[in-house]
């Protein structure tokens, strides 16, 4: 059976990554850079380091002036909570910095960064607004079930949302007697709900859909989408009749599916007044004498380490006395040293 397949899979919003490559940090396709601010200190694990920070409407990108490869990429998504807090600048002392807060694969981690240039609010208004935009438009982004977004049953567009088709006489396979309902087919999602109860749907954005196949069941030919890893690996069957309606569906869903794969719609709605510079125009070239050559293994777990938040630290550790400071002090966690420390100031 024809089937259509998802090419490219979105981690830009929901991953952090340190020192990616050049190509991890150009947008990808529906990725625009909505703000570029230059001056800006990565105070929590390049102290005293300027830098660009690049604001897109699926992540903020840190970029070392002196070291492009040294670099930082947080995805909205793993965003858990954005604040203004003092902190201690080498650059500007003590002052005020935006502090991000994330969780990606089970860890949290903590982000500080001070704008060099004084008196400039753009640093914190800029990143608090288009996280509230990414926040407030989940729906071109995730699948979701059993949502409020069926009224009198026709569809709650989107903003940037257009309805291409509406079939009815859809059954929904996912139980063993099956639901009949109604299709919607938009530029950035595919909808089925209920006839008999219009909360009993789904919502699924094209960006999340892995497969789109004609397959036999024990009902016949249906229609089945296969959903990405992170929407959760659904797999979802539909069956249409007559099969040329079946047909004449599947090569709808797999044309709308391959169009916004080429130019996705992804939902972050954000105007800045001036247009920023493009991706290309940022980049710094390396030299050999900013280069510092590092063991792999040691320099990827410094730069992790670096940004690592402690969660649950209910009191402070035991003070030791450290021979290599002459100082009593805090105890360090573990895995940690006072000489690797050293290492990423």
């Amino acid at each position: 059976m024809s089937s259509s397949k998802a090419d490219e899979v979105v981690w830009q919003d929901r991953e952090v990554r340190f020192d990616s490559t050049p190509a991890e940090m150009q947008c990808r396709k529906g990725e625009v850079v909505i703000d570029s601010i230059n001056s800006v200190e990565d105070t929590k694990g390049n102290n005293g380091e300027r830098g660009s920070l690049v604001v897109t409407n699926l992540r903020v990108l840190w970029i070392s002036h002196k070291i492009s490869r040294v670099n930082l990429s947080i995805g909205f998504s793993t965003v858990l909570n954005i604040s203004i807090r003092k902190a201690r600048s080498r650059l500007r002392g003590i002052t005020q910095a935006l502090c991000i807060t994330s969780k990606y694969n089970q860890s949290r981690f903590e982000f500080v960064f001070t704008s060099l240039v004084k008196n400039s609010p753009r640093l914190f208004t800029t990143v608090q607004a288009v996280l509230r935009a990414y926040e407030t438009s989940t729906l071109y982004r995730d699948l979701k079930l059993r949502g409020s977004i069926i009224k009198g049953k026709q569809l709650l567009t989107l903003p940037l949302e257009q309805i291409y088709s509406k079939i009815e006489g859809v059954w929904n396979l996912s139980s063993d007697q099956g639901n009949l309902g109604c299709f919607f087919l938009t530029n950035v999602r595919l909808v089925w709900h209920a006839n008999l109860a219009q909360n009993f749907n789904v919502s699924i954005p094209y960006m999340q859909m892995k497969t789109i196949r004609v397959r036999e069941s024990k009902f016949g030919p249906a229609l089945v989408v296969e959903t990405s890893v992170h929407s959760g690996g659904y797999i979802l069957g539909f069956r249409l009749d007559p099969a040329d309606q079946l047909e004449r569906v599947h090569q709808e869903l797999s044309s709308l599916h391959q169009v916004h794969a080429a130019d996705p719609i992804l939902g972050v709605d954000f105007e800045e007044e001036d247009s920023p510079p493009a991706m290309e125009s940022r980049t710094v070239a390396v030299t050999d004498d900013d280069v510092e050559v590092l063991d792999t293994d040691e320099a990827g777990t410094d730069a992790f380490a670096a940004y690592f938040a402690e969660a649950n630290k209910a009191c402070d550790r035991e003070v030791v006395f450290d021979a290599e400071l002459g100082l009593a002090v805090e105890s360090l966690p573990g895995g940690a040293s006072t000489q690797s420390l050293w290492k990423l100031v």
